[in-house]
């Protein structure tokens, strides 16, 4: 995976589209000038997390003992529920609330930006191929950069292409994800059986 790639994917995965009705509810309540402070604030914090995540991955894996494989598989999988959800929400919202709750790091930052499957991907990134972690760095700072310009401007987009609109564009950013996923689990059930005693 190159960086580009690995920079759609994980545009894909932090889904700033589907994010949106999410930080439009929450930041109804906040003042139209602290609004831009707000959104750059989770933002931060949410790309801090990653961060840490992506370079502090690998020894949390040996501390759990866990194979890339295995890592390969859950990561799949877990993209693969995130990318259902995507194309089928549910009705009471993408996390299971209504998103009234504060904007103080939770729900906005975690886990709508840093969720489980943004974990997961950049620490399947990395754990697959660490002598890249720069590439991997650079192509997470692009990707949070595109998520927070399309959160600072949700108010507007939302405006402009409507609700309908916005489902569209996550439904078809689900659909995206769920053939990654695919790939990804595929890829790690894969090496899994090679590595089989035959």
């Amino acid at each position: 995976m190159d960086i580009v790639s690995a920079t759609i994917l994980l545009i894909l995965v932090l889904d700033p589209f589907g994010n949106m009705p999410l930080a439009v509810s929450v930041l109804k309540h906040v003042e139209p000038k602290a609004r831009t402070r707000v959104v750059l604030r989770e933002c931060a914090i949410a790309y801090g997390v990653l961060l840490a995540f992506m370079f502090g991955g690998d020894k949390f894996m040996h501390l759990l003992r866990l194979s890339d494989d295995a890592l390969a598989i859950a990561g799949g999988l877990i993209l693969f529920l995130i990318a259902l959800r995507m194309v089928f929400p549910h009705a009471e919202g993408i996390f299971g609330d209504s998103g009234e709750t504060g904007t103080f790091i939770v729900p906005l930052a975690i886990p709508a930006i840093a969720g489980p499957s943004a974990l997961a991907t950049v620490l399947l990134l990395v754990s697959r191929e660490p002598q890249r972690v720069l590439e991997w760095v650079a192509a997470l700072s692009l990707a949070m950069l595109v998520s927070t310009v399309v959160l600072l401007s949700a108010q507007r987009i939302s405006g402009w292409i409507g609700r309908r609109g916005v489902i569209a564009l996550e439904r078809l950013m689900g659909l995206v994800l769920t053939a990654i996923a695919v790939e990804m689990l595929l890829a790690g059930i894969e090496r899994f059986i090679v590595q089989l005693p035959r």
